[in-house]
């Protein structure tokens, strides 16, 4: 799938620090609603996933670059696609953007994610139905 996904979040005050800014490790969160939704958009629950397949995905590493600050009431969109799939992890390419005429990127991120049995949280493949839906 080379196509991106798109998610669309507000800034609220919750996700700032005393200047309006929102705070760094939030947009970790952002991140992670954008691949937790994009995998429901393609079929795929991970309640699901994990009551019906005993399976999860966690994140393993994180790379990140803040290129511009979002602030209180920015309208921001997350972009998440698969870059890269392998027997037992996915990496995902990542963005925020800052809803608008000019779309200024935000902030850029590369996750991988590791597929994990959900009783042991080792790693196992993942299922030949969801790489190829997602990959």
């Amino acid at each position: 799938m080379n196509e991106s996904f798109r998610l669309s979040v507000r800034v609220y005050w919750e996700d700032t620090d005393g200047g309006g800014v929102v705070y760094y490790a939030n947009y970790l969160k952002y991140l992670e609603r954008a691949r937790s939704e994009f995998l429901r958009s393609c079929g795929f629950e991970q309640s699901v996933l994990q009551r019906e397949q005993n399976l999860v995905f966690a994140v393993v590493s994180a790379q990140i670059d803040y290129l511009q600050p979002a602030r209180l009431d920015d309208e921001l969109t997350i972009s998440a696609r698969v870059r890269d799939a392998s027997r037992a992890s996915l990496v995902f390419a990542q963005a925020i953007y800052r809803a608008g005429p000019d779309d200024s990127r935000l902030c850029r991120a590369e996750v991988r994610v590791a597929c994990l049995d959900a009783s042991t949280f080792r790693p196992r493949r993942i299922p030949v139905a969801i790489l190829e839906e997602l990959h």
